[in-house]
């Protein structure tokens, strides 16, 4: 069993990190954007008091978000252990959590923060591409087409999203420091944070959570 919370600036990998770990470990990678995308799609009372909220244009307060990862999270395939990626994103949300497992007889077994410095996340993220017909993402580094900006799938022409352009990208950076600082030290007051470099490569930085998580231990340590 493994209770995971995956932290990080945009374009630290978080996303791929737990699609491997999800395929190793056999636990389910929660995304709070796809939990959102989902309840776009239903019609119960607490989709609804969502869906008014963001079509307000307001964020949805820590309350609602709670019920929502505490809905997901009480679902079977999370009961030998999860992936949390996007959540929590505020100290109220992170005891909620910790309140939400203790209740269920489980504890956080980490909360795994990957340190990608400001220039590589910009470089990573200003160099990725999406096929406006299919929705394919590359990476003109990392993962390019096999022909010049078009689509392998589609052959249309790749668009930069306006979200992956330099300046967006840093101001997003920024805003994560500062928005997610009080998360990293809550859980390095409690001695669950682990601190991975997430420029070694996908390998290598899955190998370092595996460890992690074999470890178990609950002291703070630097990877």
């Amino acid at each position: 069993m493994a209770y995971l919370i995956f932290l990080g600036p945009p374009g630290a990998g978080k996303g791929t990190y737990a699609q491997r770990v999800h395929e190793i470990l056999h636990i389910p990678h929660v995304s709070t954007g796809d939990i959102f995308r989902d309840i776009a799609k239903k019609e119960d009372e607490l989709s609804k008091r969502i869906r008014e909220i963001m079509e307000r244009g307001e964020l949805v307060p820590d309350e609602l978000v709670n019920e929502v990862v505490k809905r997901r999270l009480s679902e079977k395939d999370c009961e030998n252990g999860f992936i949390l990626d996007g959540y929590p994103r505020t100290v109220n949300q992170a005891i909620f959590l910790d309140e939400y497992l203790s209740t269920a007889g489980k504890r956080l077994t980490a909360a795994i923060l990957f340190d990608v410095p400001e220039d590589v996340v910009v470089q990573r993220l200003t160099s990725r591409r999406v096929c406006p017909k299919c929705g394919r993402i590359y990476n003109l580094v990392s993962l390019p087409p096999q022909r010049d900006e078009l689509c392998d799938d589609c052959g249309v022409k790749l668009i930069q999203r306006d979200d992956d352009k330099e300046e967006t990208v840093r101001h997003r950076y920024r805003v994560y420091l500062e928005k997610t600082k009080p998360v990293i030290d809550y859980y390095s007051k409690n001695g669950v944070l682990h601190v991975v470099d997430g420029t070694i490569g996908i390998e290598n930085v899955v190998s370092k959570v595996l460890e992690i998580v074999r470890r178990g231990k609950n002291d703070t340590c630097e990877e």
